[in-house]
């Protein structure tokens, strides 16, 4: 029954004349006296089939009669083009249709939830809700079949890069990677536990220690973090790790890896190599280690300038040495007293006690803060900054982790409001050289900035041994994010490949021998046994694949995703489980 069937989508010139069988669901009908047209849908498209009563059979007649929206039915006829009039430019397959000679309803359907072939808002929860329904829809099927060409493109290049895909383990053994597990209870190890990897990192070492020099794998990834559009507790890594490399080979092996993913999903070639600045520079310049560069509006460090200031606020930020930065927006005339008052506000929500600003109009400051500016003040204001004509500066003075964060997301906020960023364009960057560790006053200790593996730049090495919390910042890593249009879509290092080292950095972690043998044991042992050097890179394929389809929501781009509060609306996951089970697996549930 099923072996001839031709696909909606595929309708061709070179089909007319010959007999067709189509399956699919009815995405509309309309009956016109004696004529029906129903529109089939399946996953490549849409076609037109015809059934004219007079020439149907009277069976064919009553069940085109009969369908219903979403009916899933089989259609058989002969291709023939439509007249002049009645093509749809729009579709692929618009100047064709199917005179039908017979129709069969496999299955009806109830009343659909929503409209599958309306485009109109469709709220989230119903979507989730009746998910087999929402990925019916185009914008959701499209997602998914280029999610799929994206996948296939990057595997298929890898694997030409003498890359091997080896699967690791979901079950593992629960260690500190930054974000809380996902635990799993063991049956047959009463009181013991497993945990679903936040990344595969400490197999991927150990594949390289094992000789498999160039390793790749598209992974499920879990963590049990706070969501957002962004983020899921479940997302795909396209992971790899190489041996016997530096970190520029790992960012040219991803340029072309990304270059090929925008390819599959957009037919567009990208600009290689991508711009590459240290993190010191993306702070500096941009208040953000993922930067968003497809606009200007730097920020400008203005400290020296107001060392000798007359307003208050500044002359109290220096004295706690603290810092002055500021960016220039254009077209000022757009910015309204109201826009600059919810401005204010909004630095607030990066700790910044308040927001300065002056105009800049015909060679000349005005309005708010310039009335303290001196002669000499507003000369190296507009030498650094080079403001244009009408614009408007916007000034924070604070702590610098302040003014990088309110700046840094107030610039682009500013640019979204006054229409500066182009939509269309990708904009790829490498951001490397991070800080190897950070420093928490809260409790005394130092952290790892991404993971406990990242290796040092070799000649920040004997650092570690005059470590400070001032002069934490100054050891970097040799770790590299790559990010795209503002969001960081990939991040990986150079891994620690020598055992005293890696000792070395537990201890700079306050973890000691036997913590460290508890937790990482098979590693450190692996490490033994002469290790190559080596480094590696996840990048975020529901990211990527978001932003190239621009969609809002990292939803919008997987099939079955949670809800911000990790909820399955279609399955109902999470959900209780029979006590039985639990009593089988020796938990106890807290104030039950």
């Amino acid at each position: 029954m099923f072996q001839d069937r031709t696909y909606c989508g595929e309708l061709n010139a070179g089909l007319v004349g010959r007999e067709v069988v189509l399956y699919g669901w009815v995405d509309r009908k309309r009956d016109l006296g004696g004529i029906t047209f129903i529109t089939l849908r399946d996953v490549t498209g849409v076609a037109q089939v015809v059934v004219n009563s007079s020439e149907a059979s009277d069976e064919c007649a009553r069940t085109a009669e009969a369908l219903r929206s979403e009916y899933c039915v089989a259609a058989r006829g002969t291709v023939g083009t439509r007249s002049a009039e009645t093509i749809n430019p729009d579709l692929p397959t618009g100047g064709f249709e199917i005179i039908a000679g017979s129709v069969e309803i496999l299955n009806t359907s109830e009343l659909p939830p929503f409209a599958i072939d309306h485009h109109e808002s469709i709220g989230e929860d119903l979507r989730l809700r009746y998910r087999y329904m929402d990925l019916r829809r185009p914008f959701m099927r499209d997602a998914m079949i280029l999610r799929h060409r994206v996948s296939q493109a990057v595997r298929n290049y890898l694997s030409e890069k003498r890359f091997i895909e080896i699967e690791t383990p979901l079950l593992n053994k629960s260690t500190p990677e930054g974000a809380r597990d996902f635990l799993v209870p063991s049956r047959n190890n009463r009181g013991m536990f497993y945990a679903l990897p936040q990344s595969p990192q400490l197999f991927k070492q150990i594949l390289m220690v094992s000789g498999f020099d160039r390793y790749f794998q598209i992974v499920k990834c879990f963590r049990d973090e706070d969501l957002r559009n962004d983020r899921q507790p479940e997302f795909t890594q396209v992971d790899l790790e190489m041996s016997f490399v530096d970190a520029s080979m790992v960012m040219e092996i991803i340029e072309g890896a990304l270059g090929v993913m925008v390819r599959a999903a957009l037919g567009r070639e990208i600009e290689l190599p991508f711009t590459r600045l240290t993190y010191d520079e993306a702070m500096s310049r941009f208040g953000k280690d993922a930067p968003d560069l497809r606009f200007g509006m730097e920020l400008s460090d203005l400290s020296d300038v107001f060392s000798e200031s007359q307003f208050g606020v500044f002359t109290s930020t220096l004295e706690a040495k603290g810092a002055i930065k500021a960016f220039a927006a254009p077209g000022g005339d757009a910015v309204s007293r109201k826009m600059i008052d919810e401005y204010g506000e909004y630095v607030k929500i990066y700790r910044a006690r308040g927001l300065s600003w002056a105009r800049y109009r015909g060679g000349a400051f005005e309005g708010g803060v310039a009335k303290y500016f001196s002669d000499a003040e507003k000369k190296s204001i507009v030498e650094r900054m080079k403001p244009e004509d009408n614009s408007i500066l916007f000034i924070v003075s604070d702590s610098l982790n302040v003014v990088n964060d309110a700046l840094g997301n107030l610039r682009l906020k500013a640019a979204r409001d006054l229409g500066l960023i182009d939509e269309d364009k990708l904009n790829f960057l490498w951001v490397t050289d991070f800080p190897l560790l950070e420093y928490s006053p809260e409790d005394g200790r130092y952290y790892s900035t991404h993971h406990p593996f990242t290796s040092p730049r070799p000649d920040h090495v004997n650092m570690l041994d005059a470590l400070t919390p001032d002069n934490v910042q100054n050891i970097k890593a040799q770790a590299y994010d790559v990010v795209l249009n503002g969001v960081e879509i990939g991040g990986g290092s150079i891994r620690i490949a020598n055992t005293d080292l890696q000792r070395k950095m537990f201890s700079v972690l306050g973890i000691g021998e036997e913590e460290a043998k508890v937790k990482f044991s098979f590693l450190l042992d692996a490490l033994k046994f002469g290790a190559p050097p080596h480094g590696g890179i996840a990048l975020g394929l529901d990211r990527i694949m978001m932003i190239l389809l621009k969609r809002a929501s990292i939803r919008d781009v997987i099939a079955f995703p949670k809800t911000q509060r990790g909820q399955c609306l279609m399955s109902e996951a999470p959900s209780p489980v029979d006590p039985a089970q639990l009593k089988e697996l020796n938990i106890g549930l807290v104030g039950k």
